[in-house]
């Protein structure tokens, strides 16, 4: 029996010859794209924001040489790596929002395409990697000055982590999940002999495409009722990791093309509000011949279809939708309005070296809450591809940052059809549009940064210029800010806050809005978040607060 579902088909009619960028400018509906620095001196192929607005970037060990030395002529030596075993540049940096600068930070061993998550504490903890790097744990603890670097564990997991998926679960850990040729877990930090161990999750088995995989950095967010979704290659498993049981199988994809990589789609957890269950949204990625068929030369194009589920119900099938256009390698960024932003990507080939083909230069607006013919709204155009190796993440002020493409095994700048990309873009939505300014609220109290509680009352004072509110149109978010690499957001997650009585003061110049913290680790893990009042789909600049 087939499992029922709204489709929506669309003729792709492809011209004859390759184009710089499908989706169609004239629908363009707005956003603004500003070049921050010409170079950072590294490829942007990892990214997290951290609790002093600063941006953590990295790349690999073994790229060769990078664009930015190391300061006070310190080198890094490293006898097993495969490049160079003394290497004087710096394969990582931290981007400062406030200033726009960037300093070179020291990775010491292999960090390509690892993991990782900001733990309770604010800091980044980095897993795994290649060669000598794949069994390595990297702490990054945010400072307030240029004091603050790499810190290395090695070995700091019991199993090779490469390609794997971290996530934060309620208690603080880590759970890090598959990776190349690894099927199971493990978690970290190391504080119980349990943690000492790696289990077994056969699903990572099941879904391994042979010599292409099609299930590395699997999907996963954590549920509302505390088990773990998981999706990978083109289906998904509720799955309760304390007791390592599959709790609901569902069903395939419709169309049962991969979204994993090297097909590389993407994926969020749609906002969750009160008592409205949770809804994953997976969208583009590749055939499931393409990689094998890019190796050869022959790109298809990618697919132009979104899976949306929603994960609690009893029966839960696939709603499909259909983008504006063909996407693969692209990034999903949850906006303080609780809209998606889609951007980067390739219209046709797939991830891996010299595999994407046909940028797309549009990133597209979802709107989850509008009908399901209505929700995508093509954004204008960047000038700059972002393919293989490229990221976004959301900044406090609304923007998100984007950056990275660098589908070469080295950096490699000339005589390519896509050089390697050191540059550092902004993309500013259209709530950023000066026309919104009186419409914007500014957050007053409580002082960035806030510890927050569990389940308690929170009044958010706030100022709007234009004077008068209508309340109903006043709500305030929770964003986990992510670990961003190869397509996937790790601990993406965004919250609605329950409540949402406003009052003003006699003149109606200032309004506090009261909300409910969220009740559970569960519904948010501990640790920082942004939070944000946005009125009529108009958000504040964010304030950093800790919920412990």
């Amino acid at each position: 029996m087939f499992p029922s579902l709204f489709l929506s088909f669309h003729i792709l009619i492809l011209p004859l010859f390759p184009q710089p960028d499908f989706l169609p400018r004239a629908s363009a509906a707005g956003g603004k794209w500003d070049v921050l620095l010409s170079d950072i001196g590294v490829s942007a192929m990892h990214m997290q924001l951290l609790n002093n607005d600063r941006v953590v970037i990295f790349d690999r060990t073994d790229f060769g040489s990078s664009n930015i030395s190391l300061p006070a002529g310190k080198c890094r030596n490293d006898p097993n790596d495969t490049y160079s075993t003394v290497d004087c540049t710096a394969h990582s940096v931290e981007y400062d929002v406030v200033s726009n600068t960037v300093r070179p930070l020291t990775v010491q061993t292999d960090t390509w395409c690892s993991s990782g998550a900001v733990a309770p504490d604010g800091s980044l903890v980095q897993t795994g990697g290649y060669n000598d790097g794949d069994h390595a744990v990297r702490t990054y603890r945010p400072c307030n000055d240029s004091s603050c670097d790499w810190q290395e564990i090695n070995p700091g997991l019991i199993k090779r982590r490469w390609y794997a998926t971290n996530h934060i679960l309620p208690d603080g850990k880590q759970i890090i999940i598959g990776g190349r040729r690894q099927f199971g877990f493990e978690f970290y930090p190391k504080t119980s002999p349990a943690d000492y161990k790696s289990y077994n999750l056969s699903f990572l088995v099941q879904t391994n495409d042979p010599l292409i995989e099609n299930n590395l950095y699997p999907f996963v967010f954590l549920n509302t009722d505390g088990n773990l979704f998981i999706f990978a290659n083109n289906r998904a498993i509720l799955f309760n990791y304390s007791n390592r049981v599959v709790v609901k199988t569902y069903p395939i994809i419709p169309g049962g093309d991969p979204r994993s990589y090297p097909s590389s789609g993407s994926a969020v957890l749609l906002p969750l509000k009160n008592n409205s269950g949770a809804e994953v949204l997976v969208c583009g990625g590749a055939p499931k011949d393409s990689y094998v068929n890019a190796t050869n030369g022959i790109f298809l194009p990618a697919l132009d279809t979104c899976g949306r589920i929603r994960i609690n119900d009893p029966n839960p099938q696939w709603v499909v939708e259909t983008m504006p256009g063909p996407r693969v390698m692209g990034d999903m960024v949850l906006l303080p309005n609780g809209n998606v932003l889609i951007v980067n990507g390739a219209r046709s080939g797939t991830a891996g070296w010299e595999y994407g083909r046909d940028p797309v230069l549009s990133p597209v607006i979802y709107r989850p809450d509008k009908s399901i013919w209505s929700r995508f709204e093509v954004q204008n155009s960047s000038s700059t591809p972002r393919m293989y190796h490229s990221t976004a993440v959301l900044l406090r002020d609304g923007r998100v940052l984007v950056g990275g493409n660098n589908p070469h095994a080295y950096y490699n700048f000339t005589g390519v059809l896509f050089p390697t990309d050191l540059t550092l873009e902004a993309f500013s939505p259209s709530y950023l549009d000066s026309k919104f300014a009186n419409s914007r609220p500014i957050i007053v109290t409580p002082v960035s940064p806030h510890v927050i509680g569990y389940g308690q009352e929170l009044t958010i004072g706030f100022t709007i210029a234009s004077g008068r509110v209508i309340g109903s149109l006043v709500k305030v978010t929770m964003v986990a800010p992510s670990f961003t690499t190869h397509s996937f957001s790790m601990n993406q997650r965004l919250l609605v806050l329950s409540g949402g009585n406003v009052t003003a003061s006699l003149d109606n110049t200032t309004y506090q809005i009261r909300v409910i913290t969220p009740g559970s680790g569960i519904l948010a893990p501990s640790g920082y978040y942004l939070l944000f009042v946005v009125y009529q789909e108009i958000p504040s600049e964010g304030i950093w607060v800790q919920i412990k």
